[in-house]
């Protein structure tokens, strides 16, 4: 019987997990399938219930449904509690167990992908939503000194600080107002790491970078988890500027070979995922 893994979003038109996903299932040779499915939030019910016939293994879930999936399934784990969100779904015997990847991918891209090791430095991240938030836990989890939080909201990225770190002596929140502060951290950050959608194509702020690269020191390590384009204004900017620079298609490969794990009980082959996102992600530019 060949089973089938969902991709859960709205839209998902332009998500290339169908592609480097399906290559690690042919490395296999498991009769899966990895499809992509348009899903209206008022569908999104009846579509969770059907994961747990015994012919899917599970499906990843993307925008708008990585919250509202949670009150649909069965358990969560500790991760996805913790950030409120699910990414991937497990159907274990009819079980629907939710998980969230995004925390260590974004955690083995920086130890696989660059040479920084997070402990005990100073790290900007640049937005307060779903990612962030993300970004933010794994961060918290390797033991960073310190985490600035800029966002265009300023109440947002309060409210996401208190709630994860309610002590208040490892999260700042600095008003993007205040330039000669937003100057200095820029300045003085180990780490930046863009959680925004600036710079994704096709979107208003295509062409913009979250922080002027022209503050941006060299001796800081710059990631964006805008992966389409891979090569976004910032990371250009960035890499222009001398810094070490990590693209969002490290991450998104990451929390996607974990996924993969959960579903199989197999390693993934990374390496030949990478090279199956940057082949989607090429013939996208081209």
């Amino acid at each position: 019987m060949i089973k089938t893994i969902f991709l859960l979003g709205h839209p998902v038109g332009h998500s290339i997990s169908p592609i480097f996903q399906q290559v690690a299932l042919d490395y296999h040779n498991l009769p899966i399938v990895y499809k992509p499915i348009d899903v209206f939030p008022d569908k999104l019910e009846e579509t969770i219930d059907l994961l747990r016939q015994e012919n899917f293994v599970g499906a990843n879930v993307t925008v708008p449904h990585k919250e509202t999936v949670f009150d649909l399934l069965d358990e969560v784990d500790d991760t996805a509690k913790v950030v409120g969100a699910v990414n991937t779904i497990e159907n274990k015997s009819g079980k629907l167990i939710g998980h969230n990847t995004d925390v260590d991918g974004f955690i083995m891209s920086l130890k696989k992908n660059s040479t920084l090791n997070p402990s005990g430095k100073m790290c900007v991240v640049i937005g307060a939503g779903g990612s962030a938030r993300a970004v933010i836990t794994g961060l918290l989890r390797v033991g960073v000194a310190r985490v600035i939080i800029f966002n265009r909201t300023f109440s947002r990225a309060t409210n996401l600080a208190n709630e994860m770190n309610p002590e208040g002596n490892k999260i700042q929140v600095i008003d993007m107002q205040e330039i000669d502060l937003f100057k200095r951290f820029v300045e003085e950050a180990d780490l930046i790491v863009n959680c925004t959608s600036i710079g994704m194509k096709g979107g208003s702020d295509a062409e913009k970078t979250p922080v002027p690269v022209d503050i941006i020191s060299p001796k800081s390590l710059i990631t964006d988890l805008v992966y389409n384009p891979e090569q976004t204004p910032l990371i250009k900017g960035a890499d222009k500027a001398g810094a070490n620079v990590l693209t969002g298609l490290s991450m998104l490969v990451y929390q996607g070979a974990i996924s993969f794990e959960i579903w199989t009980g197999k390693k993934a082959p990374v390496d030949r995922m990478f090279v199956a996102a940057q082949s989607a992600m090429n013939k996208e530019v081209g």
